[in-house]
């Protein structure tokens, strides 16, 4: 398995769609085998769906995501753990422990429903 962090100085990054790296974990049998950081080259939103894929990734854990990006995760075969903030290395190991749940819709960015009040945690 292979499991994909949004990642800024050991951080999950706030954002999946600006997201300019990920944290790649190889997982097996429950147990963190390697973690390599990856750059997105550019790469924003929908795209990092593609992204993912070309580096065999299974699941990603982020902070906030739009339901398009999400939608296209889907579409790719990828579970999104999103609604996440702290250590990339706490959140991996809280998906492993069964700690995360996946697709929080709750935790979704609505970025033109924002007049209510609501606001994404990131910028």
């Amino acid at each position: 398995m292979k499991i994909a962090v949004t990642y800024d100085q050991e951080q999950i990054f706030p954002h999946f769609g600006k997201s300019e790296a990920f944290k790649l974990y190889d997982i097996a049998d429950g147990v963190i085998l390697a973690a390599s950081v990856v750059g997105t080259d550019g790469q924003g939103h929908g795209a990092l769906a593609g992204f993912l894929r070309s580096h065999a990734v299974d699941a990603v854990i982020c902070g906030g995501i739009g339901e398009g990006a999400q939608q296209a995760l889907q579409d790719a075969g990828i579970t999104c753990y999103n609604g996440n903030s702290g250590s990339c290395d706490t959140a991996v190991q809280k998906l492993l422990d069964g700690q995360l749940a996946a697709n929080d819709r709750q935790a979704l960015c609505r970025h033109h429903e924002h007049t209510d009040g609501h606001g994404c945690r990131h910028d």
